[in-house]
């Protein structure tokens, strides 16, 4: 038999490969820092018996002690792998009700990693499930607006109006400053290269079609889904929060007329007009630099932009945006719709918000050049 040197709390005894930790004295708060330290570095082999018969008191921050000495020894969470003897009723009890707290607190264990294949799967699922809810609230949008024209007077002209201020007048400066700086650069840019083989007039070219048919769209659409996509997230989702909602339906009201068709149909009128005010802002733009850089003049660039840029190019770029404002609608609406009960979701639908809406711009602009081009328009 091999014994450990004798401790005021405890010896371990090995007798044939079996090992037994043998407690003894007052465990209890005022020791625990000394019997903390006398248990550092335990080992012990698998199947130890923990004896408990000459223990006179123990609490349940000794016992806590205990089990955490016991764990870094190998013995596991709570012990299990440890016999435990000689605890009269009491003790046994007291270290029962810290073994169950203990496991109570515990984290779960972490899931075993999934194959790649399995995780691509996950992921398409998602996806999946995602543009099937978007479709579905489209429909349920296009039916609430099919509804609307049978029953104009269901339309809220004061919502409207206040839809129409907050997406389109107030979206105005901002607009206004980014796409004249977006003409300002590629014109530019544009102009560093056209310079060099004399080509300074045709700058006006690119930068007209260039601006009106894409740029102007795509940066104004952008800006209209980080701005105003996820304002009606933030506001349908909070509303979703306070339970306003549930209110508009337990008066006998239907949400998608109150709250979801005056947003939508706001953004796609105002969207059009912002395009118009890209457009000119981002020919101001260029028209600024193209003098003093490349030698052009105001009228000689009215002049050419009037002969170079087909009104085509305009319409094109016009008729993206009902698209582009459609889509941003129904996903900015649609998550505030279906956001969950919580702050946290809240500002994470938000932040979903906007990367769907630039990704479904993107989409959409790749899928009208695609048109175009089979039109050869």
């Amino acid at each position: 038999m091999q014994e450990t040197p004798a401790s005021p709390w405890f010896h371990v005894q090995t007798q044939a490969g079996a090992a037994t930790l043998r407690l003894a004295g007052d465990w209890r708060l005022a020791q625990l820092a000394e019997i903390e330290t006398a248990l550092s570095g335990l080992a012990l082999p698998p199947g130890t018996t923990v004896d408990g018969s000459a223990l006179t008191r123990i609490d349940s921050a000794a016992a806590q002690v205990l089990l955490r000495a016991l764990q870094q020894a190998g013995c596991g969470l709570l012990g299990e792998a440890c016999a435990w003897a000689g605890f009269d009723a009491a003790h046994a009890r007291i270290v029962d009700q810290v073994r169950r707290h203990v496991a109570a607190s515990a984290p779960p264990p972490r899931p075993p990693p999934r194959p790649a294949l399995a995780q691509l799967g996950r992921q398409a699922l998602a996806l999946g499930s995602l543009l099937l809810g978007h479709l579905n609230f489209l429909g349920a949008t296009a039916a609430a607006c099919g509804e609307l024209l049978l029953r104009p007077r269901q339309l809220r002209p004061r919502e409207l109006t206040v839809q129409l201020e907050q997406t389109g007048l107030n979206a105005i400066p901002v607009v206004s400053l980014v796409t004249l700086l977006i003409g300002v650069v590629i014109t530019y840019l544009l102009g560093l290269q056209a310079e060099k083989y004399g080509a300074n007039i045709f700058v006006v070219d690119g930068v007209g079609i260039g601006a009106t048919r894409e740029f102007a769209p795509i940066i104004v659409a952008i800006i209209v889904a980080g701005r105003s996509g996820a304002a009606f997230t933030a506001q349908l989702g909070s509303m979703r929060l306070t339970e306003e909602i549930d209110a508009i339906r337990t008066l006998g009201l239907s949400a998608m007329q109150v709250l979801v068709v005056p947003r939508v149909l706001a953004l796609m009128l105002t969207l059009p007009l912002l395009v118009f005010v890209g457009d000119v802002a981002s020919l101001v733009g260029a028209m600024l630099v193209a003098g003093p850089m490349l030698g052009i003049t105001p009228a000689a660039f009215l002049a050419r932009l009037r002969e170079a840029l087909d009104i085509s190019h305009v319409l094109v770029g016009l008729a993206k945006a009902p698209v582009f404002a459609l889509a941003i609608a129904v996903i900015g609406t649609r998550m505030g719709m279906t956001v969950g009960r919580d702050t946290g979701a809240v500002g994470a639908a938000t932040t979903s918000t906007v990367v769907q809406s630039i990704v479904a711009v993107i989409l959409l602009d790749a899928g009208f050049a695609l048109l175009m081009q089979a039109l050869e328009w």
